[in-house]
């Protein structure tokens, strides 16, 4: 029930400030024009078609203030995590020679990806072959603890198809990063704890997702709708979707 007594208190008046200030940026952004590689492990290819053709979220589901302030966190604990494997001896580059991110674009732009890095070189006795392709994540403890118990292709199958999707699609780029096994960084936000796993390039996933790209992307043009992945609304990742208002509204 609210509380229609309720007086804002200075931090809550401070943080609301803060959250507006964040939304009105985020409308600021330019558009995503494409599918994102990163989003290709969804599970949900509906969701990926609305996502795909910048299709309006539900009311009252745009990113709200404190998930925002969540993205920016995760974005300067990834900075964080560059400088540590840099001290630690690790070769990570971030940047192209011009300065431009590492990153592909295929199917006349419709598909795109920015990697986090590719190592070079690292200390010996690591094992670590070269090129890699480093990709690092944020997770509360839950999510952290998970990942580590089962790896990140059974905890976060999303994860694991964007470092498959990246190997594959960076290899004419980068001639060997699909034959050496990506370095995957997970960062407790909790603890500051952190998880490192090799991930060999697996081809069949990286196939799977590209097949997938194609028939959401040819869906939508064809303006076909998908099959859902679920048959009631009340499915739990239905529950989360941006969409799913629009989604189970459509004929």
């Amino acid at each position: 029930m609210i509380d229609l007594n309720h007086q804002p208190r200075f931090h809550e008046k401070v943080t609301a400030l803060v959250d507006a200030a964040l939304q009105a940026e985020s409308t600021t952004r330019e558009k995503r024009r494409y599918l994102g590689a990163s989003r290709l492990g969804v599970a949900c290819e509906r969701a990926l078609q609305f996502e795909y053709a910048d299709a309006p979220v539900d009311p009252g589901a745009e990113f709200a203030g404190r998930t925002l302030r969540i993205f920016d966190v995760g974005h300067a604990l990834e900075e964080l995590a560059i400088r540590w494997l840099r001290l630690a001896g690790i070769d990570l580059h971030t940047r192209r020679k011009d300065g431009g991110q590492f990153g592909f674009s295929v199917a006349n732009g419709r598909i795109r990806g920015h990697v986090d890095g590719v190592i070079a070189d690292a200390p010996a006795d690591l094992g670590l072959t070269f090129p890699a392709l480093w990709e690092c994540k944020t997770m509360n403890d839950r999510n952290w603890k998970a990942c580590v118990k089962s790896g990140v292709a059974v905890s976060k199958p999303v994860y694991a198809a964007q470092v498959a999707i990246y190997q594959a699609y960076m290899e004419p780029a980068i001639a060997g990063i699909s034959d050496n096994p990506a370095l995957f960084t997970a960062i407790n936000k909790d603890t500051q704890e952190l998880w490192f796993e090799l991930v060999p390039f697996d081809g069949g996933l990286a196939q799977r997702m590209s097949d997938r790209a194609v028939r959401v992307i040819q869906a939508t043009e064809a303006g076909e709708l998908l099959a859902r992945i679920a048959t009631d609304s009340s499915y739990y990742e239905c529950k989360y979707c941006s969409w799913a208002t629009r989604c189970w509204r459509a004929a």
